[in-house]
């Protein structure tokens, strides 16, 4: 077994561990850290080393803390609870960090509205006053109705960490079906509402991860589509007024003599003429394939009839009457519309809209229109046509920004759509199907002034000559003379475009004088499959290598400068950090690192990790191996080195990327950092990967990230503050994505 190297600060002791055998522990001789303005600590919690060495195909690699991959034994909650108390002693000593409290309650809380769904007459959507914690569950009777509360979701905890959202709605608008999350943890459990009497049904689904539920022809029962760890996915229905335990199994298990297994990620929606079942298969996330099946429900003996199947690339349907539309790469990289009939084959395919230059993002068919959107140099653009393909019109977006497509129902004469940039909030629009006018369905109007802001998009040359684009946000006649703070962020993977979106932290670090920047690394759908391809399995550096670019760009353009270079990222996106911080710590004054993923050779073996390996790929491959382990951020800590100030951030209810990979590289990178930058972690025991912590939780891990972040970046001033702080005002709901 190797011996670990450690900073001549160290020295090796042998002591009994809690577990009651012999391990290795590391004393840090006295030594202190310093953060910029001031703060000074002690050395960080000391984590016992007991390595463990694992044999990929020969090759020997040591994990020294692979007992902090138990989250629930007394040695690894003590340690959780000696960093949380390291990092509120750092953060204490930042003295603005109330102003920042201050700033982000005012951008936070606002009314939020989500997108309504119109059935039956009436608009259901989810809804937050500003001064509470959670969004309920409204409807609004005709278009110039009253907003009445339908699910009061401020009641459900006394801690306020308990969210709902509406999961779909009858025909006739008298039941809704919503989902109850506990803090961010992905699982929900289904409930019913009457809408006339506000009393809730009998039936509930019990807690878990649901990829999908739909309620059956005449609100009968519900199609729902459960995942099961291990397993896989299988779709059920269950009929109002029987017990769960009574579900008919509808799909699952397998299809065609082909057995579906933990990959096959399956949704089951009813159409809305309720004819329809129709059964979506991922292959994997991002799905290798996408097979569409459907059951014609007025036949309850008929077979499931493909509608695409068996076909490798990327499928999204939609359905009107009983015409199919399909948004597909197959044959085409950028994406195009076809119209199929049930069991038909590609060569049967009718071209409604053709691959362009651009890329397809998404569509949808509302009033008897295909509205599509797509990506101009990661700008939306949204045009209308016919159901044969021809144009009818566009809807015009204010600026660069993320617009969306128009969202309804085939059959209604209305529908809503959104818009939001890095400078302004989300907002929602009414949109008129026969006269093509929009009018605002709810309108933010937080305490920040648009106009004083800009945004623009650059691009700059990545690793083998790549043309990477990025956006950059900051003050109208800001200078770039080095001396700016700048946040940067990104993603780059799993097919996921980023465009332009509000989030109240960049708007804070604006206010405060700082750029913000946004590149569009490989590995995403900017421009297409191809631009994801370029940067899965073997490929995955090209992601890092587009992210340093675009921090050498940033540098040598005046942006910023290293020791004022802020960056954050989260998910897939803690990947990209970890690797930032691993690879060029030289690059960045600090990093916040969110819910990651960097223990590359283990992720599969956790939570919803054998999903990815279809784009990472496996460390128990020994092709895969090869390349994971030299990006692989755990395993690429060096010891002496001297890293930037980092914060990682996760919390007992993610429960989809394992808090164990922040766990571990936190206790790894303090025992290895050669320098005296701060090295934290935020371990939060309410939050999780999805949303749904209250806002008054949201606003206080914000400003921790901020003062971290805004703290390490320079030595000045504390940030300016705006002057003028009030309450109110409406925003729609943020999504959660990544």
């Amino acid at each position: 077994m190797r011996k670990s190297s450690f900073p001549i600060w160290c020295k090796l002791v042998v002591v009994t561990a809690a577990l009651g055998f012999w391990a290795v522990r590391i004393e840090a001789q006295p030594r202190i850290i310093r953060g910029v303005n001031g703060i000074t600590m002690p050395a960080p919690p000391v984590a016992s080393v007991q390595p463990v060495s694992d044999d990929y195909s020969g090759a020997k690699i040591n994990d020294d803390y692979r007992w902090l991959e138990d989250a629930k034994s007394p040695e690894t909650r003590g340690w959780i609870d000696a960093e949380n108390k390291y990092t509120q002693q750092y953060l204490s000593q930042v003295k603005f960090r109330p102003e920042i409290v201050k700033a982000l309650t005012a951008l936070e809380r606002v009314d939020v509205y989500s997108v309504p769904m119109l059935r039956g007459g009436k608009y259901f959507f989810e809804k937050r006053l500003a001064d509470e914690n959670q969004a309920s569950i409204y409807v609004r009777n005709g278009w110039n109705g009253a907003d009445e509360r339908l699910v009061d979701a401020t009641k459900l905890s006394a801690d306020q960490n308990t969210s709902v959202d509406i999961r779909d709605v009858s025909e006739d608008g008298s039941l809704v079906v919503y989902g109850v999350r506990q803090g961010g943890a992905d699982e929900v459990s289904i409930h019913a509402i009457k809408v006339a009497d506000r009393k809730d049904l009998p039936d509930v689904l019990p807690s878990g991860r649901y990829f999908s539920v739909s309620l059956g022809p005449g609100a009968k029962g519900l199609y729902y589509a459960r995942f099961t760890p291990h397993q896989g996915t299988t779709v059920w229905l269950h009929t109002f007024g029987t017990p769960v335990e009574q579900d008919v199994r509808v799909f699952g298990g397998e299809y065609r003599g082909a057995k579906l297994g933990e990959l096959d990620l399956i949704a089951a929606s009813v159409t809305d003429n309720e004819r329809y079942l129709m059964i979506q298969i991922a292959h994997g996330v991002p799905a290798t394939r996408d097979d569409i099946l459907v059951k014609d429900l007025r036949k309850p003996d008929s077979d499931f009839v493909p509608l695409i199947y068996g076909v490798e690339g990327h499928t999204r349907a939609a359905n009107i009457a009983d015409r199919f539309f399909l948004l597909t790469d197959v044959q085409a990289p950028q994406d195009r519309i076809v119209e199929v009939v049930p069991g038909g084959d590609p060569s049967q395919w009718k071209q409604v809209i053709p691959e362009g230059k651009d890329v397809i993002d998404s569509f949808s068919i509302v009033g008897g229109k295909l509205f599509v959107t797509r990506l101009k140099d990661v700008k939306t653009e949204t045009t209308i046509y016919s159901l044969a393909g021809q144009e009818t019109g566009r809807i015009s977006y204010p600026g660069i920004g993320s617009g969306s497509v128009v969202y309804g129902r085939p059959g209604e004469a209305e529908g809503f759509y959104t818009f939001e940039s890095f400078i302004r909030p989300q907002t929602i629009y009414r949109y008129d199907i026969k006269n093509g006018h929009s009018e605002v369905f709810a309108e933010p109007k937080v305490p920040f002034d648009s106009s004083q802001y800009e945004v623009t998009q650059v691009f700059y040359l990545s690793k083998h000559g790549t043309r990477v684009p990025m956006f950059i946000a900051g003050r109208k006649g800001l200078a770039q003379d080095g001396k700016a703070r700048l946040l940067m962020t990104g993603y780059g993977g799993f097919d996921v475009a980023m465009t332009p979106a509000w989030n109240p932290e960049y708007a804070w670090w604006l206010e405060q004088g700082g750029f913000f920047a946004l590149p569009n690394l490989r590995g995403g759908n900017e421009y297409g499959e191809p631009w994801h391809k370029a940067a899965m399995f073997g490929n995955k550096q090209n992601v890092f290598d587009d992210f340093f670019a675009a921090a050498e760009y940033l540098i040598k353009n005046g942006y910023t400068s290293p020791e004022h270079f802020a960056i954050r990222g989260r998910s897939n996106g803690g990947l990209l950090m970890g690797a930032a911080m691993t690879q060029r710590p030289d690059l960045f004054g600090a990093v916040w690192c969110g819910y990651p993923l960097l223990d590359m050779l283990r992720y599969q073996n956790f939570e919803f990790g054998r999903a990815w390996t279809t784009e990472y790929g496996s460390a128990e491959n020994p092709r895969d191996f090869a390349y994971l382990v030299k990006y692989s951020p755990y395993q690429n800590v060096k010891a002496g080195t001297k890293y930037p100030a980092i914060m990682f951030f996760t919390g007992d209810s993610d429960t989809r990327v394992d808090p164990l990979h922040a766990r571990k590289m936190t206790a790894l990178m303090q025992a290895a950092n050669g320098g005296d930058r701060p090295i934290l972690l935020h371990y939060s025991l309410k939050g999780g990967h999805s949303a749904g912590v209250s806002v008054s939780q949201l606003v206080e891990d914000q400003a921790d990230e901020l003062a971290f972040l805004w703290n390490e970046t320079g030595a000045s001033d504390p940030p300016a503050i705006p002057k003028q702080i009030t309450l109110g005002g409406t925003l729609s709901l943020a999504r959660n994505f990544r």
